[in-house]
């Protein structure tokens, strides 16, 4: 099987350098960017790149994502590194006036993407988590890089009530540890137990990621 690095990720939409807007789609388990594919179909937004990373096997780590972090390695560190890498690129090519770059996971690639975020602290535009929360069996702290190149940014997560895959305490825990982070935190919890992007769902991400191809 390949690693994760060795799978090029999915373009879909318009070129970057004719983008208002690239969104960094990070899939589930067991899901593929095709996923996302659909996603930007069934939410019309027009303007955008899809950028969408594969994982190796459709999974980025073997075990549960409130497991120890070292049981899900070497593929959990793996993971991590191509997102520094791509993302890097992608806003090496926004500094050099291309277009803002906005993230979003579901499940588990909400789940990797959450610890990205919260540990790495990259100067992305924006984020959506649905359905995730960061690593680790515990409660953990993040401490503002000193760079701060979060600090202007609005984070959207979204759980069900009662998801079977990831436990609400854990969601909010996540928004919480953003909330030092970055300038606006917002978490919506559905009563639901589907495990899935609902309409309503659907309906708010298009909404956000509208606010950044305003004029």
């Amino acid at each position: 099987m390949p690693t994760h690095d060795q799978l090029d990720p999915v373009h879909h939409g318009l070129d970057p350098e004719d983008a208002r807007l690239v969104v960094y789609g990070v899939h589930g388990r067991t899901q593929s960017p095709a996923a996302w594919i659909e996603l930007a179909d069934r939410l019309g937004v027009e303007g955008l790149c899809w950028f969408l990373p594969e994982a190796a096997g459709n999974s980025w780590y073997p075990g549960r994502f409130m497991e120890p972090p070292e049981s899900n390695q070497p593929q959990l560190g793996q993971a991590l590194e191509v997102l520094e890498a791509q993302l890097s690129a992608l806003l090496e090519r926004r500094d050099a006036g291309g277009a803002p770059v906005v993230v979003l996971g579901f499940s588990q690639g909400a789940c990797l993407l959450a610890e990205y975020l919260l540990t790495r602290q990259p100067g992305v535009d924006g984020a959506v988590l649905h359905t995730g929360g960061y690593l680790g069996p515990r409660p953990r702290d993040f401490a503002k890089t000193p760079s701060g190149a979060m600090s202007n940014i609005s984070v959207e997560l979204f759980c069900a009530d009662e998801d079977p895959w990831v436990p609400l305490h854990r969601a909010k825990e996540t928004a919480t540890a953003f909330e030092s982070l970055v300038a606006s935190t917002t978490l919506t919890v559905s009563r639901d137990s589907e495990h899935h992007i609902s309409e309503d769902a659907a309906r708010r991400l298009a909404d956000y990621l509208r606010r950044f191809l305003k004029d």
